[in-house]
């Protein structure tokens, strides 16, 4: 198979492996050494696409869901923005589980444009395949779609037309809910597989302290994540691994895949 990726778009993401592979060129032999390199997460790497949007906490983690979003719960769709705390949500596992608690971040533009690590990126309707998602979808760019098994952060699927920030011009508020769960599970969004709250950092929603009030005893540990997220360099490295990729061998990413398979779709449904 071809190492090379001329005629065909590439991921951020994977921009950023293949940049770091082919700068270790000269002292990588095989999967072994492959499989000893750290590699940091694509969050932090030159942005792709003309994205531009930062990395670390400020790149979504602390964002997620956009008001308005319907999600599925045991009583049918449900703006976000109206759920509470023990309200049942629909999970792709078959259970309907409780609402621990729900985490919020407001911002308000204070100049002529908003800064690109608050934007939120647009799913737009049936970009993933012919029903989903059934409308458009808006996360902030670190929340993750749940994709043939992956998590996938939307700023890595980017492409531009079906999915790219967007944020309309005359809002002044952006308000984001995140939905936290016992388990990290997945759930649906405007009929979207998506993951719920994932990872430790719940300091970093603006109304934390309402958590701390309701759960005084409660360590706030890490959330362990239902699935890998391929967003990450290292969970991305080991995908590659698990699925044989040698270092000289262009082979099966999951992500780029993806990727390429929602650029596709966004220039058939656009011709």
């Amino acid at each position: 198979m071809s190492v090379s990726n001329t005629h065909r778009p590439i991921s951020p993401a994977r921009r950023h492996f293949l940049g770091v592979s082919a700068a270790l060129a000269g002292k990588v032999v095989g999967i072994a050494a492959l499989a000893s390199i750290a590699v940091p997460p694509s969050s932090q790497a030159a942005p792709g696409n003309g994205g531009g949007w930062g990395g670390g906490a400020g790149g979504g983690k602390g964002h997620c869901f956009l008001k308005g979003t319907r999600v599925l719960t045991s009583r049918g769709e449900v703006r976000i923005e109206d759920l509470g705390i023990g309200d049942l949500v629909k999970t792709m596992r078959g259970e309907d589980l409780p609402i621990k608690w729900i985490g919020r971040n407001t911002f308000r533009r204070s100049g002529a444009s908003w800064p690109k690590m608050v934007v939120p990126i647009r799913v737009s309707r049936f970009a993933i395949d012919d029903h989903t998602p059934h409308t458009d979808l808006y996360l902030s760019p670190g929340h993750a779609l749940f994709i043939d098994g992956f998590l996938m952060e939307v700023r890595d699927l980017a492409n531009g037309t079906s999915i790219a920030p967007d944020a309309p011009p005359d809002m002044e508020t952006i308000e984001y809910f995140q939905i936290v769960l016992n388990t990290q599970e997945v759930i649906w969004a405007e009929g979207a597989a998506v993951e719920t709250f994932g990872g430790g950092n719940l300091d970093l929603f603006t109304n934390f302290v309402e958590y701390m009030r309701l759960y005084p005893n409660d360590p706030c540990s890490a959330i362990p994540l239902v699935a890998p997220n391929l967003s990450t360099g290292q969970a991305h490295l080991h995908a590659l691994l698990g699925l044989g990729a040698s270092y000289f061998i262009d082979v099966r990413d999951p992500l780029q895949e993806a990727y390429e398979q929602f650029a596709a779709r966004a220039e058939e449904l656009a011709a």
